[in-house]
């Protein structure tokens, strides 16, 4: 009886060890991927940033106006004078 008794003391002691060293294991590994985490999360925020900015730029190389002014000085190009004008029909 005394044999199983330390038997059965030794599995617990065993058991609660192990539950002791998972525990520990767990809460680092909850460390780790909140390190992580806060990582990308810094990745995504500066990502956002730089879109903003992109999106600002590209609004601006696009408007109208510039079009226009690039389109008249690097290239040359004017408004067709009236008599240039056809209108096809079909």
């Amino acid at each position: 009886m005394k044999v199983l008794g330390s038997l059965f003391m030794l599995i617990l002691i065993a058991a609660v060890l192990s539950s002791a060293i998972a525990v520990v294991w767990m809460r680092h590994e909850s460390r780790v991927l909140f390190v992580e985490l806060t990582r990308l999360q810094n990745v995504r925020d500066d990502l956002n940033i730089e879109y903003g900015k992109l999106e600002l730029e590209q609004a601006t190389w696009a408007e109208p106006r510039r079009v226009d002014e690039e389109a008249r000085q690097k290239l040359g190009m004017a408004n067709p004078k009236p008599q240039d004008i056809q209108l096809v029909r079909r």
